[in-house]
């Protein structure tokens, strides 16, 4: 307890006032350390959680929710998610979401594009993160058939199911709601484990039960593949994984978008991801990988975007270009790191570069503007900025003989040329990344 000021004498007076001026002090400093330790408390994707529901937001963005916290996206740390769905814990002080998922089923007009939550005997309708009004209802008024207390569910659209469904999970009782009709189909998947949450992504359906995963088929729920398998490894980036890991299969079949791509003077390709990398050889087409800090040890991790120039790997980073020399091991040309602006023109950062065969332009790519830099001036200057209308973020770009790989999340798009690339108004034909690319099978 801080002292009383009630005093006449001047040095008692200053005395005790410098007493409760540290006094003060030591509360903030507490307050401040009591602060960061519950920060410090917050759950760790990497550390083998359970999640308790899955769902993808409107612009594609996997949620994951444990407790009252939210992972947002694949590397997101952990968050209130009260923050976000205020209504789900605000008003109803419920430990945790059941069971999630996002409506997307255009001949639903009252249901399309909304996210549900499931707590208990209720159900939460989210429209552009907004609690609809009337909700939260019952679970039966909504979605008749279906039980309270589930464990998960996941959208299900045609032709993948019969119909426009919903699949609802509570045990090994298994429900397929049709939309349209609100018909209910009861099956059992005796192969499947319970599954603590579900989720469609990229046209595959996961059961994630403890912290690991499955993948099965929605219609019988046969389990597809070896598994089951650790979910951290594959839905989450990670500064480390598990000595067992096979860091291969895991970086070629991961569910994470790369950060950067390139193709070397050779044929080869690199791709990176957090911490790791790929290189494919393209005499064997054989892949390995390694830890960037391993080979790359002066940029150590979290590469922006990275292009190939005359046998060197420019790899940026931040506001800092580093330059390696293509050999074994890779070599850190002297003088660098340099900063982008002074070594490309373009203050940082950059989400991907690339250079074309023959050519001696780099094309960097800034949000929604592409730039393209004269390697062969001096000074570099970026010059004839573009805007790029189809996306509104890009992870990585790679150019080759046949054209140009502009890769969004989890999938490229392939354009012939960077001419047709920056004109274009429609998308192309999507590609998986995982599975074209790094030919993974699952």
């Amino acid at each position: 307890m801080c002292p009383p000021l009630v005093t006449f004498d001047p040095i008692l007076l200053t005395m005790k006032l410098l007493a409760n001026f540290l006094c003060v002090c030591l509360a903030l400093a507490l307050a401040h350390a009591d602060h960061h330790e519950d920060h410090s408390d917050l759950p760790d994707r990497c550390h083998g959680l359970e999640m308790d529901a899955a769902a993808v937001n409107e612009d594609g963005v996997p949620y994951f929710f444990k407790g009252h916290f939210l992972f947002k996206g694949f590397d997101g740390k952990a968050e209130m998610s009260n923050e976000t769905f205020p209504e789900l814990d605000d008003d109803h002080h419920v430990g945790h979401v059941d069971a999630a998922f996002r409506m997307h089923y255009e001949d639903s007009p009252t249901d399309h594009d909304r996210m549900f939550f499931f707590l208990d005997n209720k159900v939460f309708s989210y429209h552009e993160h907004k609690l609809e009004d009337g909700y939260p209802k019952d679970i039966s008024e909504v979605f008749p058939g279906i039980p309270d207390h589930l464990e998960a569910s996941v959208q299900c659209p045609k032709p993948e199911c019969e119909e426009d469904s919903v699949i609802f999970f509570k045990g090994h009782d298994i429900y397929h709601y049709h939309v349209k009709s609100k018909a209910v189909d009861k099956k059992e998947f005796k192969t499947m484990p319970n599954c603590t949450s579900a989720f469609r992504y990229m046209g595959h359906y996961y059961c994630f039960h403890g912290h690991m995963f499955s993948k099965f088929d929605q219609k019988t729920g046969e389990i597809q593949g070896k598994y089951p398998k650790e979910a951290s490894e594959f839905f989450a980036k990670c500064p480390k994984y598990g000595d067992d890991s096979d860091n291969v299969e895991r970086e070629r079949c991961s569910r994470v978008h790369l950060d950067a791509i390139t193709s070397d003077d050779d044929g080869d390709f690199y791709a990176f991801r957090g911490n790791y990398f790929l290189h494919k050889y393209a005499g064997n087409h054989t892949l390995t990988a390694d830890t960037i800090e391993h080979a790359f040890k002066e940029v150590h991790n979290d590469v922006d975007a990275v292009f190939s120039y005359h046998n060197h790997l420019y790899m940026i980073k931040g506001e800092q270009v580093f330059a390696y020399k293509v050999s074994d091991p890779h070599t850190l040309m002297e003088g660098f790191p340099k900063p982008i602006k002074e070594e490309l023109g373009l203050d940082g950062p950059i989400d991907a570069a690339f250079v074309c065969e023959d050519h001696h332009i780099a094309h960097l790519i800034k949000g929604q503007h592409i730039y393209d830099v004269e390697l062969d001036a001096t000074p570099r200057v970026a010059t004839n900025e573009r805007p790029l209308s189809l996306f509104k973020k890009v992870e990585g770009a790679m150019c080759g003989p046949k054209g140009v790989n502009v890769i969004v999340g989890n999938h490229f798009y392939h354009f012939d040329s960077i001419m047709l690339f920056v004109a274009a108004k429609s998308l192309p034909d999507q590609h998986t990344v995982s599975i074209e690319m790094f030919e993974c099978d699952h």
